[in-house]
């Protein structure tokens, strides 16, 4: 495994559509790997492949899993999720507003509405079909890492934009760093 640069707000790739992910061999696999521990060291919850500059339809997420987050998120916190190809389903009615932030965009918080519940189809690392219901914030992170891979950033559909105070920055951690 080894870290690999995330790739900032400039890079083009991040406003590209991502390339169907075919190939489920061993550079793909190595690619899950490298994505999982840049995501971990950033440290972030979630990750999509245009971020570490490889234009495949590919993300990783993983919510916190310290004692805190185990009584807000339950059995998906620490849960790492690989999904190759993913695709929004079913997606409810009902939005809900969140403040989010983006490993590709540092320094910067805001305001976006996601729907509160999603059903997903994709496959796993290896290429097997998968769906998965999320709701709540695994929702909101599911819907910020898919917008990746259709080139869409948090900051195209954000109601407010801000930067975050030097505090926020050095001593929190935002409650949507993907």
């Amino acid at each position: 495994m080894a870290l690999r640069k995330i790739v900032s707000l400039e890079d083009p790739i991040l406003r590209r559509k991502a390339n169907k992910v075919a190939d489920f061999g061993n550079n793909l696999q190595k690619l899950v790997d490298d994505m999982v521990e840049t995501m971990l060291d950033a440290p972030g919850v979630g990750l999509a492949a245009p971020q570490v500059a490889v234009s495949q339809r590919l993300l990783v997420v993983r919510l916190p899993d310290d004692e805190e987050s185990q009584k807000e998120y339950g059995k998906e916190s620490g849960v790492l999720y690989v999904l190759a190809n993913p695709e929004i389903i079913k997606a409810s009615k009902d939005m809900v507003e969140g403040v989010e932030a983006c490993l590709s965009i540092p320094g910067f918080f805001g305001r976006v509405d996601r729907h509160e519940s999603v059903t997903i189809k994709a496959q796993d690392r290896h290429g097997k079909p998968i769906r998965i219901k999320a709701s709540g914030w695994l929702a909101r992170v599911f819907q910020h890492e898919i917008d990746h891979l259709n080139g869409q950033l948090y900051i195209d559909i954000a109601s407010e934009i801000w930067k975050a105070a030097p505090e926020e920055e050095a001593d929190e951690v935002p409650p949507l760093a993907e």
